[in-house]
């Protein structure tokens, strides 16, 4: 082969690998094109059936956003938008399994206050009767004590707080009402460690005043007056105005509750008596 020959041959085999190379690249670049228009077109299409209500075609199609491109910005939005879907339609199991799920994947995204805020809610939610449901409880508090601890400035903290206190009030009032079941049926010790619960660990609550009460009565009712009498000052220094104090203070004088009802019949009585004489 001569030496021009092998010239034009170079130059045949080098323009034809860079033909190759740039139909690759074109390739290349329409596929990666075509892929995050998918990945756009399958959020849209969810959006769309989210809005028309149609929640569990919606997820699906969040889900098929976040698994066509796991690597691009839309898929966390896409997981969030999935576990949102599940919740706007009380389906809490499903969204409570995205969660948990995007909690996982994404541990440092952005939107991780809201995923738990959304978590502690799905459990919040769930809350029917608090004589049964101790588990959507106790999850409900811990998510809405997590949200707190860990998101203090967030957006979401401050409902955080106000649903925490709700849920504390339902946990007393279930320890108050389980306590008094204990108490009824003489098991001394199980109704005692009942309201002290409630006062050691739920003071902020509206039963503190009972459970103190109900550790008067359980402690004076076994004899331990002195261990009562210390309730009973505890409760008078805190509440002394409460009904829950007088009704402690008549555990120790039995003539108490007895005279109070005589002044209140004859109050009343003397009132119908100032009445009459209008008439």
């Amino acid at each position: 082969m001569s030496k021009i020959n092998k010239i034009i041959l170079n130059i045949l085999i080098v323009f034809f690998i860079f033909s190759c190379s740039k139909k690759e690249i074109k390739k290349s670049l329409i596929e990666e094109k075509s892929l995050e228009l998918q990945v756009y077109e399958a959020y849209s299409e969810g959006k769309k059936s989210l809005e028309n209500g149609d929640v569990l075609f919606a997820a699906k199609k969040f889900n098929e956003a976040e698994i066509l491109f796991p690597q691009s910005d839309w898929a966390p939005r896409a997981a969030l938008m999935a576990a949102y879907s599940y919740y706007s339609q009380d389906y809490h199991m499903d969204a409570i399994a995205e969660l948990e799920r995007f909690k996982k994947i994404y541990p440092k995204h952005k939107n991780l206050d809201y995923a738990n805020y959304l978590l502690a809610i799905c459990y919040y939610e769930q809350i029917i009767d608090e004589k049964k449901d101790l588990n959507a409880i106790l999850n409900a508090q811990q998510g809405l004590k997590f949200v707190i601890d860990n998101f203090p400035n967030s957006e979401y903290s401050m409902d955080a707080e106000f649903k925490l206190d709700l849920v504390n009030d339902i946990m007393a009032s279930k320890e108050i009402y389980i306590g008094r079941y204990y108490f009824q049926k003489k098991k001394w010790v199980p109704a005692i460690n009942r309201f002290r619960n409630v006062v050691d660990h739920y003071e902020n609550t509206i039963y503190v005043e009972e459970a103190l009460h109900r550790l008067v009565e359980v402690h004076y009712t076994i004899g331990l007056t002195e261990e009562a009498k210390k309730y009973a000052k505890l409760l008078g220094y805190n509440y002394q105005s409460s009904e829950w104090y007088k009704k402690s203070y008549s555990v120790f004088n039995k003539t108490y509750e007895l005279e109070r009802k005589q002044k209140e019949k004859n109050e009343n009585s003397l009132l119908k008596k100032v009445k009459s004489l209008f008439d």
